[in-house]
């Protein structure tokens, strides 16, 4: 499966963005989907998991309660709502994926094998 994601751009703390990832290929349903970010001289972090249907996810601690990933199956589109950003957000966020049989989320990047190319995320303080 091929990932393009998109949405992200300079952004003030507090404020808000939407990432979306746009998946082509394979049928779309049958990946897990994850969200990780890389902060600037830093290891590639988790972010957020979901399952096949949608209806598992999974938050890193640092994110709990602020962001939110959904996915549009019809529209082969994983999404990572942010709110409350914070500087130490900063980081290129990218989409990953993995075909499974379950109805399981993921948090390890080895556990993916397809990524996307990621999308940057400022937050100015």
């Amino acid at each position: 499966v091929q990932l393009q994601a998109c949405g992200g751009g300079l952004v003030q703390a507090g404020g808000s963005l939407r990432l979306s990832c746009a998946a082509s290929g394979r049928t779309f349903s049958g990946y897990a989907m994850g969200w990780f970010r890389q902060p600037p001289g830093r290891e590639r972090e988790f972010v957020s998991g979901i399952s096949r249907s949608g209806r598992s996810t999974y938050y890193a601690d640092s994110v709990k309660g602020r962001f939110t990933i959904s996915r549009d199956n019809a529209k082969n589109t994983v999404y990572l709502q942010m709110n409350s950003l914070k500087p130490e957000d900063t980081a290129v966020y990218l989409c990953a994926a993995t075909w499974t049989a379950s109805e399981s989320y993921y948090s390890r990047s080895y556990d993916y094998n397809s990524w996307g190319q990621g999308t940057e995320v400022t937050v100015s303080s």
